[in-house]
């Protein structure tokens, strides 16, 4: 009977040794929402307090308005291969509509695939790009006024308008994707978002030099 025992406590504590010897799990660090700070939690509980990626009213803002606001851009790169004067005008012009109509695809498909709102696909809106007014102020955007006077001009003048409107329209982009980064949750449009800041303070510079 002893001799039992003492087995059975020799096995016992050869278990309890085996169960101490395997190693932890690492904790794991989880992201917080838009302007919380991260926490540092165990992995068995990480999985249950990761949040699902979901959209809010900042992203399908951003998305919207970014559709019109692109499309705007792209339109006023459309008057320089007939107006512009100078070459690197009309690259720039090129390359903006080259960057900016597959972001407008991008958005647009983002928008369908949540069954939301894409500007200029409804009858609510006017025209076939929709109206800025009903999807509030956009920084950058040029006036009915400016795009009249950027249609008119050319030569020297058209180059001078031109990049003097497209770097107000760029730098009100960043303003908006600044802003989205900040208010959004959706990890595309966070994406999208910094794509835009990353290009478009590119042709900032660039166009602040080209201004001289």
């Amino acid at each position: 009977m002893r001799g039992f025992v003492v087995g059975t406590l020799l096995a016992a504590a050869v278990l309890a040794s085996g169960c101490a010897a395997e190693p932890e799990a690492p904790p794991v660090v989880v992201p917080g929402a838009p302007g919380e700070p991260a926490r540092t939690m165990p992995a068995d509980e990480a999985s249950t307090v990761v949040p699902p990626n979901r959209h809010n009213d900042a992203d399908v803002s951003y998305a919207q308005r970014m559709i019109m606001h692109h499309q705007q851009a792209i339109q006023m790169g459309e008057l320089a291969p007939a107006r512009a004067a100078r070459e690197d005008v009309k690259g720039l012009a090129a390359r903006i509509a080259a960057t900016q109509a597959p972001e407008i695809a991008s958005m647009t498909a983002w928008l369908r695939q949540r069954g939301l709102e894409v500007p200029g696909e409804h009858s609510g809106h006017h025209g076939a790009h929709g109206s800025p007014a009903e999807h509030g102020p956009m920084p950058g955007m040029a006036t009915e006024e400016q795009m009249a006077a950027l249609a008119a001009a050319s030569g020297p003048e058209f180059d001078r308008l031109f990049l003097q409107l497209m770097t107000a329209h760029h730098e009100g982009a960043i303003t908006m994707a600044t802003e989205v980064l900040s208010a959004g949750s959706d990890v595309f449009v966070e994406e999208m978002a910094t794509d835009v800041i990353a290009s478009q303070t590119d042709e900032v510079h660039r166009m602040r030099a080209m201004a001289g």
